[in-house]
This record gives C-alpha cells, sequence and structure tokens, in this order.
C-alpha cells in the first residue's frame, strides 16, 4: 500500500516525462538561481532600481489644483477596515454596553472588597496561601513582596491591577478551555483554531488595544477585553494539547467499562491532562499581568499607571519602582500556580 502511494507521488511530480525527484538538487537550485537574476535584470532594465510597488489606485487635486492627492491600497483598506469597525460598534452598541457594563461593575466589587480588606490581614492570607503552597520560602518572599508594594504607596494600584488581571483571567480561562477540549476533539476546529492563534501570539500587544478602543471606548472594558485577546492563547493551545496526550489505550479501557463520550472526557481525560491545563492556566494569568501593565495606556488603571507617568516625566525612580512591584506581583501568582500544578500533577502520579 505504500509502494502504491509513493508510486502516484512520484507519477504526480512527474513534468513531461521526467520525475521531478530525478532531478538532481543542484540543478533546481540553480534554475530558481537563474530565473531570479532574469527577473531582476528585466526589471532594471524597464524600470530602473530602487522599484517601488505599484501601491496608487487613482489620483486627485484640491480645488486650487496645487496639491496632488494619491488614494492609494494602504489608505483604500485602511477606509474600509474603519468603516467596518464603524458598522460593528452601531449595530451592536446593544452588545457591548452590558458587557463593558458588566466587566465595570465586576471590577468595581473586586475592587471596593480588596481595598475595604485591611492590609494587614490581606498580608497575612496570602502569607498562609504561599505557606500552604510553596513552604517557607515562598512565603517569606510573599510577605517581603507584599511590604515593599504598601511601604512605597503601590497598595491601591496594585490591587486594581491584580482586580484587572483577575476578571480577564476568569474569562479568558472560561472561553479557553471550551475552546481547547473543543480543538482536541475536533480536527476542523483544531485547524481553524492554530492559524488564529499564531496570529494572536504573533501580533504586537499594543495592536490589541485598538479593538478595545473601537469597541468599548477609553476605559477599563477596553484594556480587560484586550488583555483576554492577549492572554487566552495559551489555555487553548495547553489544553488542546493535555487532551491530546491522553493515552489512546486508557481511553479505550474507559469506553470498555461502558463510559459515555462525555463521561470519558469529564472524569479520564480532562483529570488526566490537568497538569498541562494548569501549566496552560498558569501562562495565561502570566500574560493577563503583562497586558494589564499595557492597557494602562487606555486608562485602564493599576501599576501600568505609575509606570506610563514615569516614562513620560523620566523619573527612573519611580518607574523601576512600579516595575519591581509587578515583577513581585508575577512571582507571587506565578510560584502559587506552579506548586498548585505540581502538587495536582504528584496526585495524579501517586492515584
Amino acid at each position: 500500500m505504500a509502494q502504491a502511494e509513493q508510486q502516484q507521488t512520484e507519477a504526480e511530480s512527474a513534468i513531461g516525462g521526467v520525475s521531478l525527484s530525478a532531478v538532481p538538487r543542484r540543478y533546481i537550485w540553480l534554475a530558481g538561481v537563474a530565473l531570479v537574476a532574469v527577473v531582476a535584470l528585466i526589471c532594471i532594465a524597464v524600470w530602473g532600481g530602487r522599484m517601488e510597488f505599484p501601491t496608487t489606485l487613482s489620483t486627485s487635486t484640491d480645488t486650487t489644483g496645487t496639491l496632488t492627492i494619491e488614494r492609494t491600497v494602504g489608505k483604500a483598506t485602511a477606509e474600509a477596515i474603519d468603516n467596518a469597525v464603524s458598522w460593528v460598534v452601531s449595530t451592536f452598541k446593544w452588545l457591548f454596553d452590558p458587557i463593558a457594563d458588566g466587566i465595570t461593575f465586576t471590577l468595581n466589587a473586586i475592587e471596593d472588597g480588596l481595598h475595604w480588606l485591611p492590609w494587614p490581614a490581606a498580608v497575612l492570607g496570602m502569607a498562609m496561601l504561599s505557606f500552604a503552597a510553596g513552604g517557607w520560602r515562598l512565603l517569606a518572599f510573599t510577605v517581603v513582596a507584599l511590604l515593599f508594594v504598601g511601604f512605597m504607596d503601590l497598595w491601591e494600584p496594585a490591587i486594581d491591577t491584580v482586580a484587572l488581571m483577575t476578571v480577564a483571567v476568569i474569562i479568558s480561562v472560561a472561553l479557553g478551555l471550551p475552546l481547547g477540549v473543543l480543538a482536541a476533539r475536533n480536527r476542523f476546529v483544531d485547524g481553524a483554531l492554530r492559524p488564529i492563534l499564531d496570529g494572536m501570539q504573533t501580533m504586537p500587544s499594543f495592536v490589541y488595544l485598538l479593538p478595545g478602543i473601537f469597541l468599548f471606548g477609553l476605559g477599563k472594558p477596553a484594556g480587560v477585553f484586550a488583555t483576554i485577546i492577549y492572554a487566552v492563547p495559551p489555555v487553548i493551545r495547553l489544553t488542546n494539547l493535555g487532551i491530546r496526550q491522553v493515552p489512546a489505550d486508557t481511553i479505550e479501557a474507559a469506553r470498555a467499562f461502558g463510559s459515555s463520550p462525555l463521561q470519558t472526557l469529564v472524569k479520564v481525560q480532562i483529570p488526566m491532562a490537568l497538569p498541562t491545563i494548569m501549566a496552560g492556566i498558569n501562562q495565561t494569568i502570566m500574560m493577563a499581568l503583562a497586558m494589564v501593565t499595557i492597557a494602562s495606556m487606555v486608562a485602564a488603571g493599576g501599576l501600568g499607571d505609575n509606570v506610563l507617568r514615569a516614562l513620560q516625566k523620566n523619573q527612573a525612580g519611580n518607574g523601576a519602582i512600579a516595575g519591581l512591584a509587578i515583577v513581585f506581583l508575577a512571582v507571587i501568582i506565578d510560584r502559587l500556580t506552579q506548586s498548585i500544578a505540581q502538587r495536582q500533577e504528584r496526585t495524579l502520579s501517586a492515584g
């Protein structure tokens, strides 16, 4: 069977009765170089060096006839995108306004609760959680880091940052887990999601602020929206990967005992994939914390405002202090989530 497929492939790649696989590779490279050289010489002879792309669609002059205005492909594309965004915003205003109100209400509730809690109780609670998750070293680091944040007068901005990150992570996980499960169980969904996730992970982080501003305007909802787009890919990818890595014989054994597909997913695949899923959630949390800092550019608040003001006023000291506070929060959250994931993995291995 494999030999027949190979023969069919060779037959399909034959041109003029000559198989491409029989042509030495160096001749193929020489032919390619020759083709490039011929095209380059023709273009230089006709248009000269520094040949530009033909981007101009049309030209026009102003009322005085002295200024020439060019309509390029880039301008036409940008105008089309602007018109599409305006149409979406005006058409689906009934949807975006309640979403923005819900995000704002949730953020205000979390911020008010954390601001109301006395800081000694908050530090003690985080210390106990750190000790339970990572032992004395993590406890000591957590206490020192939180006291640093407090004594540097960054407690309230830090709480705002944590609230933004919490809302963004909750929404990201709520969206990412089902999509990851669906991608693991459906090849079409997996193939459709891959290029989308690639684009989301390679696009510069500042670009994510634009759709948030267009859809929600300046403020915290725009920052949360941008953070979700930036932070959701890891949980989708690693959920998909974790479920796909569950041994096939384990799944077959579950089915042999009469488990339905849903029971197999909930009772076998997800528990066995949980360490990988937790790694994805950990990465989502870290990326969300990084993005909510950048989201200060759209008036999202938090520690990012301190960093942004320090940059605008060229205050290296204030920028360094705010940056350290962000780093300390990231380390605490990272160690906590990693400890939880490692404990879950040890429990799974022991079971």
